[in-house]
């Protein structure tokens, strides 16, 4: 079984071999090192040895109850991490992170949901995708994933970028989704473009190919990244070696550069949808440090029932700054609890 920290290859949307912009040479002396490391330390001590090791399909390293897949959707195969019963929760990551993102609340979510964690398409361990990074395309390959798995009827759990997917996601397929939990992200022609003066990222992200490809290298991975996950209040909770891994590949650098790409786009389409309004229950999260009320404001454009909140202690990465609150919060918001312990959960309760 491979574990996909050390896997240096990307598999094909064919389900070929992997795929990388990467030089065969640098692959090699990748994989002889890998392979070289797991035969000194043996398989059964890797991911003792590696905290963040996880294998691509099997058991889930992080935690016993869940299992890593891929399932096949239109262009690809999206990487997954599955646990738990009871009615279906969706977590979607945003950028510069994958599925990791969700890894200190997927246990405790998982007493009362069956929590699907998806890399989203182009990022983590899913295929590379030629197209399709405007957020419509991107909730219709989650809801096929959701589909294949099994799943009609789901509450989502979204974060930054998986924000701008959760919307359209809920906003095509409102027979299907219960509620929506959104954090620390505005939306796309709905006060997102406010934020773009806070930090040079959203442009740069979004400049035209090949441009921050060229600029920007694997060795300026960390310096770059590291400017983002920044934008905490606990800094030390942030596993960034785990994205700086993935980050460092250069397809992987591109399509989290289409997904800014996308923005003008998404932001004329949600204009132009804006009347097709959500009825079912959203809970805009914002933190303390950084979107605050925003998001709130941004989600009563297009939704008819929101309840905001702000999340304390916490900057742009609350499932990683402050899992409990998020934990706490979301089981008041699903009906898995009903008294808020505290005031600062009271707009949680379902």
């Amino acid at each position: 079984m491979t574990l996909s920290v050390l896997r240096r290859g990307r598999r094909r949307p064919d389900g070929g071999s992997p795929r990388r912009t990467r030089s065969f040479i640098s692959k090699a002396i990748a994989s002889v090192a890998a392979a070289a490391a797991v035969l000194f330390v043996g398989a059964s001590s890797s991911a003792a040895a590696d905290p963040y090791a996880e294998p691509l399909t099997g058991r889930a390293n992080f935690s016993s109850s869940f299992q890593h897949g891929m399932v096949r959707v239109d262009g690809g195969q999206l990487h997954y991490v599955k646990g738990g019963s009871g009615p279906a929760l969706v977590l979607l990551h945003g950028w510069p992170q994958t599925w990791w993102a969700w890894h200190n609340v997927m246990p405790a979510l998982a007493r009362n949901h069956t929590v699907i964690a998806f890399d989203l398409p182009g990022l983590g361990d899913s295929s590379s995708f030629a197209t399709g990074y405007d957020k419509v395309t991107t909730a219709k390959r989650i809801r096929q994933a959701v589909n294949a798995l099994g799943h009609r009827q789901v509450s989502i759990l979204a974060h930054d970028v998986g924000v701008l997917v959760a919307y359209p996601y809920a906003r095509e397929f409102p027979n299907e989704v219960t509620r929506i939990a959104v954090l620390d992200s505005t939306l796309s022609g709905f006060g997102l473009e406010d934020a773009y003066t806070l930090s040079f990222h959203f442009l740069f992200n979004a400049a035209p190919a090949p441009i921050p490809e060229r600029i920007l290298d694997d060795k300026d991975v960390p310096t770059y990244l590291g400017m983002i996950f920044d934008f905490s209040v606990n800094r030390a909770a942030i596993d960034r070696e785990v994205y700086y891994r993935f980050y460092r590949d250069p397809a992987d650098r591109t399509a989290g550069y289409n997904y800014y790409r996308a923005y003008a786009g998404d932001a004329e389409n949600n204009r132009a949808n804006a009347s097709r309004r959500l009825t079912m229950p959203v809970l805009a999260m914002g933190s303390a440090a950084t979107f605050g009320p925003a998001v709130a404001g941004s989600f009563r454009q297009v939704a008819d029932d929101v309840r905001e909140v702000v999340a304390p202690d916490s900057g742009h990465f609350i499932p990683e700054e402050n899992p409990q609150f998020l934990v706490s919060c979301v089981n008041l918001f699903t009906g898995v609890t009903a008294t808020p312990p505290s005031a600062d959960l009271a707009n949680c309760a379902a």
